[in-house]
């Protein structure tokens, strides 16, 4: 009876692991625009990301904001320090419950919809939206992808200042406070 009951919890304990997505990192893509001087604009992206899907829908995306990328090193250490502040807000996470629709769909089948989260950065949290089409790939891979770009306003994250002082000593006449955010991501059991 001890054996039996042991096999049956270890079987259940393993089916309840495989119940988990995980983000596949190596065909996942996190980007970023941003515009200075009023005309140039260039595509940043983040090196590392991971996230967790649950069956139920509840899902969390972190992205350790030093891996910042901007083709740039001195950048890199500039966005790090004067606009993240990594030392003191070391990751930017996003939260959001998917709906069951999402989650149901056959393998093979894409479905359009409008994920809507918490987005929390630099210390604040606020709601963020993202247009995205879903496509279950198989029974085991889910990927999205943003339809649209959704706009990150540095006012709504306390990094106006950073943003200023970026501008400040790069010399540059501007920087939009806004930030063009899209992805793509794919999630796997």
């Amino acid at each position: 009876m001890f054996k039996q009951s042991v096999v049956l919890l270890s079987g259940l304990l393993s089916a309840s692991a495989f119940a988990q997505w995980t983000l596949d990192q190596d065909n996942s893509a996190l980007h970023f625009m941003s515009t200075k001087n009023a005309q140039v604009t260039e595509v940043h992206s983040f090196d590392h990301f991971s996230g967790k899907l649950s069956d139920s829908g509840t899902l969390t995306i972190e992205v350790p904001l030093d891996s910042v990328n901007t083709n740039i090193p001195i950048r890199n250490t500039r966005m790090q320090e004067m606009l993240f502040e990594v030392a003191k807000y070391p990751t930017a996470t996003f939260s959001a419950t998917l709906p069951s629709a999402l989650l149901d769909m056959a393998a093979g089948t894409s479905k359009a919809s409008v994920v809507e989260g918490e987005l929390s950065l630099h210390g604040m949290t606020a709601p963020v939206s993202f247009n995205v089409m879903v496509s279950k790939l198989s029974d085991d891979t889910i990927q999205a992808s943003t339809i649209s770009p959704t706009l990150i306003g540095a006012d709504t994250f306390g990094l106006k200042g950073g943003v200023e002082a970026l501008q400040n000593i790069a010399g540059l006449k501007s920087i939009t406070f806004n930030a063009p955010v899209t992805f793509s991501v794919t999630f796997e059991k």
